[in-house]
């Protein structure tokens, strides 16, 4: 549970966890009253945090599980499939300029274009050397700031795409509880504070399953992890600087 409160965690497993836990979350504080401390609200409290800690589980796993699939429809790690020779997402000077930094630490000789059509697999294992390099030299969150920010913005995206439909599961188990408590509150008041906050749960529990099934989707993981790729290869650039860069450098590298 702790290990959770780091920052990556909070927002790429707890955001998609308490997003993909909404309905539930909001029907747990509509039932129980919260006007004083009792048993009950110590029961709704820790009933609150297991969900929310049990959907950030699931997104985690869930998302670790699905990952393959989602890279074999994209050839492999963006990271390293922008690196071939054949990818058009960075220019070939640009390229030949990343590789040759990178492969001096490597020690390794850059697959050339033709070394790449004669032996993809070769080609294709320098490349993943290259981007776990590169991986391994960008931890520094303040120096890479930006890089960091794409990739908590990919694990948010592939945790909420992993949890869609154990999501929309909950969300239909709500809806049907929810609309049995309204159905036995009929013979009372609608204006009673429970029917209302009942209500609302209705509510949210639509806007909910409309941004999930709008929201967490396949090509929105595949951009989100071509941008931190991207970003990754562009982080070369302040490596190949002698010191740290100032903020105005942090610009330059953002504007590119």
């Amino acid at each position: 549970m702790f290990g959770l409160l780091d920052v990556y965690s909070i927002k790429a497993r707890l955001g998609p966890a308490f997003l993909a836990a909404a309905p539930a979350l909001a029907l747990v504080g509509a039932t129980v009253s919260w006007d004083g401390f009792s048993l009950s609200q110590l029961i709704a409290t820790i009933a609150i945090f297991v969900v929310l800690f049990a959907f950030a589980d699931i997104a985690r796993r869930r998302g670790k599980t699905i990952e393959p699939a989602l890279l074999k429809k994209q050839g492999g790690l963006p990271s390293m499939t922008m690196l071939r020779h054949r990818d058009g997402e960075f220019s070939a000077p640009e390229k030949a300029r990343y590789l040759a930094f990178i492969g001096k630490p490597l020690n390794e000789a850059v697959p050339s274009a033709e070394d790449e059509v004669r032996d993809p697999a070769a080609a294709d294992a320098f490349y993943a050397r290259a981007a776990t390099w590169l991986r391994a030299n960008t931890l520094d969150r303040k120096r890479f700031n930006i890089l960091f920010d794409e990739n908590v913005t990919y694990g948010f995206r592939r945790n909420l795409f992993a949890t869609k439909w154990p999501a929309l599961v909950a969300n239909a188990v709500v809806v049907i509880i929810t609309a049995s408590l309204l159905v036995w509150a009929l013979p009372h008041a609608w204006t009673h504070p429970m029917v209302q906050r009942l209500v609302v749960v209705l509510v949210i529990a639509l806007l909910h399953a409309l941004y999930i099934v709008t929201a967490a989707t396949e090509r929105g993981v595949i951009q989100a992890g071509r941008q931190y790729a991207r970003q990754l290869i562009l982080s070369t650039e302040n490596l190949m600087l002698p010191t740290p860069p100032a903020t105005g450098a942090q610009v330059r590298t953002r504007a590119a």
